[in-house]
Formats: structure tokens, C-alpha cells, sequence
């Protein structure tokens, strides 16, 4: 078991009938010793080349005995041990610590893994830029090859150049963007390794740039006025590039004054735009067009008050009832409980419409009225 020759075997012999005081005390230590290296399943040992049979290699690891690469485990390693010679120096995974005949079944595709895992693990832990081809993508994300292991890229972790910008969230459109990147080569970090689960993950936007991002980010301040370039429009927004590697959103609620319900009709990728900064936060830019523009509830308070009459167009339905404009960009709910139903609403206020209301609450500072359209009728 422990690789000790025929002399050896024979002090072994002799000893078993001596008393324990009179062997010798190196042989003693040294037995104690080859117990105590005694591999177990899972170690990664290191030895060598012995002997080469019949597919299987033997290998000499010193201390501990003879371990063989045969069977399934020489098959699934047989193009890296058709290259090997007596003499090579080999580090193997132990996945029996000893079979029937005293051997140490080793595994060389297993020893192989558990290596590229720990280089992982570092890799996550150094932050270590890699350049990688992108195999595939699905609407996801992109699968990334290292090391012949197949890792993930979520969209998510992609870097603002390369996210794909579908404008209606179509996930075939977001499919057909991505697989432009597949055959190209990005520069990542591994952010997640677990071999228990056989996951890599990677990031485009990796601890580099985010740390890059950081400084940029750091130059604007709350009140900056920017020239920038739309790079995007989607549902809640309009992202705006401010400088090359550096975006900002602009949420829908911050594009008008007005009501704006189609962000693309407002805006579309290449538009000249100004923005002000209104908070910088987490790395994050936070931008409003409407600020740069006159605010209608500033002039709003000076013309109207609470209990006043006024025209109302009706421009939306919502859950609460109404909406109706009074002036461009300043406008109250008038609530459904006033028609009963919902159907009574509509049929009475119809979208685009002009009809007599009062102003019921009239709260300039913080953007809020409601409007009845009762109590207009008996004013």
C-alpha cells in the first residue's frame, strides 16, 4: 500500500513478532509518517511516470506509494497521456485512496478541473481582466468559454456600448443584438466561480471600469448643465450619453412638464439634447430636460387658486378617474366617484374633450390639483 519494498515487508515481519521496545525507532517514525500522508479522495497529488502499460500509467508518489491512471479515468485523458514518458513529473486527483490490488486510483481530467477552479476562485478574487470570445448568446445574455469551462455573461453585466438597446423590450430584437457580439472578443471579469454548481459568471463592465466609472461620475454635481447625445429610449426613459463610457437617464417623469406617455416620439437615439444633473448616486446619474424649461405651475399659482373655474382639456384615464389639463403642462385628477362608474366617466369626459371644472385642491409648490366637474356644473 505504501510502496515499501521486499526487505521492508520482511523487517515488517520480524517486527510483528518483537517487542515494541526494540524496533528500531527511524523505522517507527518513518511508518507513523507514511500513515500520516496517506492520501484521501479528493486530494491533488503530484509524483512520477513509473511505468507505462496497456492503457494505464503508474506513477511514483514519494511517501505514499504507487497511484495508476487506467479505465475510464485514462480514457477521458488519454490525448494529454499518449504525450507522456517515464520520468514525466504528473499531478493527479486521488479518487480512491486504495483499490483491490494497493494502487491510488488517480484522475488527471479531475485534477486538471479542480486546478482551473482554483485559478478561478483567484481570478475572482484578483479582479483579473480576461479577454474572452463570445461562443453564444440567447436572449439572456452571451456564453463565454475559459479555460474550456462555459461561463455566463448576463445582459445586465454588459457594458453601455454593448447593451442592447430594443426600445419595446422585444426579446427576439434583444436575441438578434446580442448575436452580433458572438465571435468577438470582450474584456471581462469573472465575478462568480462555484464548481459545486459548475458556474462561472462573468462582467463586462468588471471592478476596472466600474472603478474608471466611479471617477468619472465623481466630476458632476447636482445643478450641472450638460450638452449630450440620446443613446436610448425605452418605456421609463431617454439615456443620455454625457461623455464617452459615461451615461445618464432621464426619467420619464423628468422629460416634460406635459404628460408624456411615448418616450420615442419625444426622442430618438443621435438627438442633440441639454440635460441638468438633479442627483448622483451609487455611480448613477440622474438627469431632467424639464428643468431646463420655464415651470407652468410657477405661472399657474400666479393665475389661478382654489375654488376658481376653469376650462379643462381631458388628456388620460387612469385607475383614480381623469386627467385634465388646464394649461400645457399643469393639470388636476378628477375622480371617478363623481360618475359612479367608470363607464359614466368616459362617456362623459371624452379623451381630448373640453369641459367646465372647479379647482377643488390647488397646490402650485407641489404640483398637485384635483377638479370637479359637479361642482363646476352648480357654481
Amino acid at each position: 500500500m505504501f510502496g515499501f519494498g521486499k526487505s521492508e515487508e520482511n523487517a515488517g515481519a520480524a517486527t510483528a513478532t518483537a517487542p515494541a521496545s526494540t524496533m528500531p525507532a527511524g523505522i517507527m517514525s518513518g511508518y507513523i509518517e507514511a500513515v500520516k500522508t496517506l492520501p484521501v479522495d479528493g486530494d491533488v497529488v503530484a509524483g512520477t511516470v513509473s511505468a507505462i502499460g496497456r492503457a494505464r500509467v503508474y506513477i511514483d508518489i514519494p511517501q505514499i506509494g504507487t497511484g495508476i491512471i487506467y479505465g475510464k479515468e485514462y480514457m477521458n485523458a488519454r490525448d494529454i497521456l499518449r504525450k507522456v514518458g517515464v520520468g514525466d513529473s504528473i499531478e493527479a486527483k486521488v479518487v480512491m485512496s486504495e483499490n483491490e490490488d494497493g494502487h491510488i486510483e488517480l484522475s488527471l481530467k479531475e485534477a486538471r478541473q479542480a486546478l482551473i477552479w482554483s485559478d478561478a476562485e483567484a481570478a475572482v478574487k484578483e479582479g483579473k481582466i480576461l479577454s474572452l470570445e463570445v461562443k453564444e448568446a440567447n436572449k439572456g445574455g452571451l456564453i463565454i468559454e475559459w479555460q474550456g469551462i462555459y461561463g455566463f455573461l448576463p445582459a445586465s453585466q454588459l457594458s453601455t456600448e454593448n447593451y442592447p438597446r430594443v426600445t419595446d423590450g422585444d426579446k427576439d430584437k434583444i436575441l438578434t443584438a446580442l448575436n452580433e457580439l458572438v465571435g468577438k472578443n470582450l474584456s471581462v471579469v469573472m465575478i462568480t466561480a462555484d464548481q459545486k454548481e459548475h458556474k462561472l459568471i462573468f462582467s463586462e463592465k468588471g471592478l476596472q471600469d466600474k472603478e474608471e466609472k466611479g471617477e468619472k461620475v465623481n466630476k458632476y454635481e447636482v445643478g450641472n448643465v450638460i450638452e449630450g447625445e440620446v443613446t436610448g429610449a425605452v418605456d421609463f426613459g431617454v439615456f443620455v450619453k454625457l461623455e464617452p463610457g459615461l451615461e445618464g437617464l432621464v426619467h420619464i417623469s423628468e422629460l416634460d412638464w406635459g404628460l408624456v406617455e411615448d418616450t420615442k416620439a419625444l426622442y430618438k437615439v443621435g438627438d442633440p439634447v441639454s440635460v441638468k444633473v438633479i442627483e448622483v448616486k451609487d455611480d448613477k446619474i440622474s438627469l431632467s430636460i424639464k428643468q431646463l424649461k420655464e415651470n407652468p405651475w410657477v405661472t399657474a399659482a400666479k393665475k389661478y387658486k382654489k375654488g376658481d373655474v376653469v376650462n379643462g382639456v381631458v388628456i388620460k384615464y387612469n385607475k383614480h378617474g381623469a386627467l385634465a389639463s388646464i394649461e400645457e403642462g399643469v393639470a388636476g385628477l378628477v375622480h371617478v366617484s363623481e360618475f359612479e362608474t367608470e363607464e359614466n366617466l368616459k362617456s362623459t369626459l371624452s379623451l381630448g374633450g373640453v369641459q367646465k371644472f372647479k379647482i377643488t385642491l390647488f397646490e402650485p409648490n407641489e404640483q398637485k390639483m384635483t377638479l370637479s366637474f359637479n361642482e363646476a356644473k352648480d357654481a
